[in-house]
């Protein structure tokens, strides 16, 4: 028990949760001489590969991670969401997680929780201790609470998120430097507010990793001239938690985890042109930009990442399927789906989901009906701005996996087997001693005693 447990009048056990967003476990694990740190802590608490959710994307995963249910219960699906009987879509907030956070629950106990950098957190929360959100907020001023908090931010230089604009650049010096720069800031004030040691759940993302990977990925996996920035950054990610590892007080305990995985990339896939192609989608006219164009005749559309939605009447405003026809048009679908192949001759999907089989909860009226989880290597894509082909290919060479996410927990009593997203949760509240109903969650604990 350090000092400030004592100060406190506290001896509850506490967790430091790091998120390195979009981390696969074989990078780290694969490499144990360059990532020394996480290589310890493999060997001396328990480490693994877990599942992402259907689907894997940002947006939806760190809904899912923070509150151990699926996204049928969060609200969230993805980047963008369409509105209830409507085809206006949104950019899902903070706000629209309709589920209990995990910060949440550690409050609700009567214990504190700072919460830095989470995706999908804006704006900031006021019954927690301090909150910074991360992802798609618009400025540290406007993304931090209280206002001591967003002063010291904003006099530290802190910066939300990378520029990804300059991974679009052929050459990625600039980029680089400006992921480095963004994570040196992160880890700055990440241990500024771990060593006050004033709270009982600390809960930081580090997305610059996801950036990252998006643009120099394949050069590390294929080993080209840029491989060494790649490793560089690492490197540099591993002796950061390395050093977050060696300042935490005996009563917290570390995990280190990622929302998803993360491949090489070889084909965009335009699932809208594909649906058009194979006489699924029309449009009003040619000047098409954005789900609402869509015509009449329209039988099904997707939305990313590899979302497809059959066109129902009665549900979507103009829909043009039958309630009556709506198992059939959608084995059909599946099926075409599941066949699709791409330019080099390999399936473009792993599996095709049906909402049933991902999604359940009170807000799952908006689930897709079928989720392509793909094959790796082909990134799927909507978009309603006409594209010629349904493979193309674009600035990016690294691209999100369901598989291969990363879990490290700095306990040997961790049993990292079998496990996914949803089993963070339940983990960390049971680490802190923090009561909970085991059917609160999708996923279950893995602290075996």
């Amino acid at each position: 028990m350090g000092l400030f447990d004592r100060l406190r009048g506290q001896d509850d056990p506490r967790v430091a949760f790091i998120g390195i967003d979009g981390v696969p476990f074989s990078l780290l694990a694969d490499n144990p001489d360059e990532f020394p740190n996480m290589a310890d802590l493999a060997e001396t608490g328990s480490a693994g590969a877990i599942e992402s959710i259907v689907p894997p994307e940002s947006s939806a995963c760190w809904p899912a991670l923070t509150t151990g249910v699926n996204p049928g219960e969060t609200g969230v699906y993805g980047f963008q969401d369409r509105e209830n009987g409507s085809y206006e879509t949104y950019v899902p907030m903070g706000r629209d997680v309709q589920a209990t956070r995990i910060w949440d629950r550690v409050t609700d106990a009567g214990r504190k929780a700072t919460v830095m950098n989470v995706p999908v957190t804006f704006p900031p929360q006021r019954n927690v201790q301090r909150m910074v959100s991360g992802f798609l907020s618009p400025s540290v001023d406007k993304a931090a609470y209280p206002d001591d908090f967003r002063d010291h931010l904003e006099s530290s230089g802190y910066i939300i998120d990378v520029n990804a604009k300059l991974g679009h650049k052929d050459d990625k010096t600039e980029f680089v430097e400006n992921a480095n720069k963004t994570l040196d800031r992160r880890f700055e004030a990440f241990s500024h507010y771990l060593q006050q040691d004033d709270w009982d759940l600390f809960f930081g993302v580090f997305m610059t990793t996801d950036r990252v990977n998006h643009f120099l990925f394949k050069d590390y996996e294929n080993e080209t001239s840029d491989k060494e920035k790649f490793m560089e950054f690492y490197r540099k990610v591993d002796d950061y938690l390395g050093q977050i590892r060696e300042m935490l007080p005996e009563d917290v305990t570390l995990v280190i985890a990622a929302d998803h995985g993360f491949t090489s990339l070889d084909y965009e896939v335009h699932c809208n042109t594909l649906l058009e192609q194979e006489g699924w989608l029309s449009y009003e006219d040619d000047d098409h930009e954005q789900l609402e164009d869509i015509s009449d005749d329209t039988l099904a559309y997707s939305l990313i990442p590899g979302r497809f939605y059959i066109n129902l009447e009665g549900r979507e405003p103009r829909g043009a399927v039958p309630q009556d026809e709506y198992q059939e048009r959608r084995d059909e679908l599946k099926e075409m789906l599941e066949n699709l192949e791409g330019p080099n001759g390999r399936k473009v999907a792993d599996r095709v989901v049906e909402k049933e089989d991902a999604f359940r909860g009170n807000h799952d009226d908006i689930a897709p009906d079928l989720v392509i989880v793909p094959n790796h290597g082909f990134d799927l894509k909507s978009g309603f701005k006409g594209k010629d082909d349904v493979f193309g290919q674009g600035p990016r060479n690294g691209m999100h996996s369901f598989d291969n996410a990363s879990l490290y927990i700095d306990d040997p009593n961790a049993t990292i087997e079998d496990a996914d997203l949803y089993d963070i949760a339940p983990t960390i509240l049971d680490l802190m001693e923090v009561e909970y109903t085991r059917t609160d969650f999708d996923g279950a604990s893995l602290i075996t005693q």
